[in-house]
């Protein structure tokens, strides 16, 4: 049976679909675990895709055969804010699944496809900044949480997350 959908390197062409992906999947999922005092801020500055991403070539999508977007996600190997780091740490950036798609296997696939490329790069570790809501998910994926952060979004707002590392291994089976 084919997959439902297809990993491919997100392009700048992608731009509208994973910021759509973006405004409808976060503000469902991050409702449950954040107060709306802190969504009315935040939403509208991480719900939108971010160019640099989309053409650095190690950000991805979860494409349909039909071409819709139900996931994104990669890595990067500088900090978010583009601060350059050593020792052969990367970063996991911005992975959503549609709502309406989830517990699919699109977000493992992923983070899959982002864990052997980043091998590939030389990356032995990667780091990621992560939702209370996520939180359980990159658990399962090998990432042990390091302690609560904020995330600077904006002047005078901030993001609670959890900052959370993994050294580069195979994924467990789900």
């Amino acid at each position: 049976m084919d997959s439902p959908f297809h990993i491919r390197p997100a392009r700048p062409s992608d731009l509208a679909q994973v910021d759509a992906l973006l405004a409808h999947s976060y503000p469902t999922l991050l409702k449950a675990d954040y107060p709306p005092s802190v969504l009315v801020t935040a939403l509208p500055l991480i719900s939108r895709a971010r160019p640099e991403l989309l053409a650095c070539g190690t950000y991805y999508v979860a494409e349909t055969p039909d071409g819709a977007i139900l996931g994104a996600g990669g890595f990067t190997p500088q900090a978010p804010g583009g601060a350059k780091t050593t020792g052969g740490l990367g970063h996991i950036r911005h992975v959503v699944t549609d709502p309406n798609h989830l517990r699919r296997g699109i977000a493992r696939a992923l983070m899959q496809r982002s864990f052997a490329d980043a091998r590939a790069t030389g990356l032995t570790s990667l780091a990621c900044q992560s939702t209370r809501t996520a939180q359980p998910f990159y658990a399962a994926c090998g990432f042990t949480p390091l302690g609560d952060i904020s995330v600077p979004l904006a002047p005078g707002i901030s993001f609670p997350a959890i900052a959370m590392a993994c050294r580069l291994r195979p994924l467990p089976l789900a």
